[in-house]
C-alpha cells in the first residue's frame, strides 16, 4: 500500500476548508493532516513539527497572504510543495506565484478529480495549472509571440501524440485520457514524458505553450 500524500489546507474560511477536507478524505492516497486560516498559522504548525508533503492555499488571507506564505515555505522548506487554490485567474498573479516557487495553480471551480490529479503531479515533481488558466496563458503567449516559432527541425510528433496533446490542453487527466483512448494510465504517463523529452520542456504548461505556438495543435 502506498504511503498517503500528506496535505495541509489553508483558507481563511472554515466552510471552504471543511469542504475541501471532506472531499479529499475520500481519496485513499491522500491524508489531510492539518488546516490553517492564514500563513502565520501554517508556519507555526511547521515549526512545531507538522510536515505536509503539499500545502494547498488560497491567495487572499489575513495576517499573511498566499504569496508571502509561498515564498517563505519555499525558502525555508523547499521540499514542501505549494498548490494554489483560488478564484483569481489574473495572469500576473499566476506568474508571481510561480516566480515565488509555487508548484501548481488551480481555480476553485474545478472538480475534485483535477485537485487530486494536481496533487499527484506536483508531489512527483511536475508543475500543474488548471485548464482554464492554461487556455488564458496560451492566448497571451500566442498574441505576444507574433508568430515567432521555436520548433526544432528534428522533432517529430505522431498523430497519436497530437491527439494526446489536444486532450492534455483541454485539461484531461492521464486517467481520463487513457479511458478515452482505450489504453492504460501508465501508457499515457509514458507518452506525456516522451513529449516533454522530445520538446525539451520541463512541465506540461511549457509543453502546451510550445506545441500551440508552433501549430502542432490548434
Amino acid at each position: 500500500m502506498k504511503i498517503p500524500i500528506k496535505i495541509l489546507i489553508v483558507d481563511e474560511h472554515a466552510i471552504v476548508r471543511n469542504g475541501i477536507i471532506s472531499l479529499l478524505e475520500k481519496e485513499i492516497n491522500i491524508e489531510v493532516i492539518g488546516e490553517a486560516a492564514h500563513g502565520i498559522e501554517v508556519l507555526r504548525l511547521i515549526q512545531n513539527g507538522l510536515r505536509p508533503d503539499v500545502i494547498i492555499t488560497d491567495i487572499e488571507m489575513p495576517e499573511m497572504d498566499g504569496l508571502e506564505l509561498t515564498s517563505l515555505v519555499k525558502l525555508n522548506y523547499p521540499e514542501i510543495k505549494v498548490l494554489i487554490l483560488t478564484t483569481t485567474d489574473s495572469k500576473n498573479d499566476v506568474i508571481k506565484f510561480f516566480d515565488a516557487g509555487a508548484d501548481g495553480y488551480l481555480l476553485k471551480n474545478i472538480s475534485i478529480a483535477e485537485v487530486v490529479f494536481a496533487i499527484e503531479q506536483i508531489y512527483t515533481g511536475y508543475k500543474h495549472i488548471c485548464s482554464a488558466i492554461g487556455i488564458k496563458l496560451l492566448g497571451h503567449f500566442r498574441s505576444s509571440s507574433s508568430g515567432q516559432q521555436d520548433l526544432k527541425a528534428n522533432i517529430q510528433i505522431s498523430n497519436r501524440e497530437k491527439e494526446i496533446l489536444s486532450l492534455i490542453a483541454e485539461g484531461y487527466t492521464n486517467s481520463e485520457i487513457a479511458e478515452k483512448l482505450y489504453t492504460s494510465k501508465r501508457t499515457i504517463e509514458g507518452n506525456r514524458q516522451t513529449l516533454l523529452d522530445k520538446t525539451g520542456k520541463k512541465n506540461t504548461a511549457a509543453l502546451i505553450n510550445f506545441v500551440v505556438r508552433n501549430g502542432i495543435i490548434d
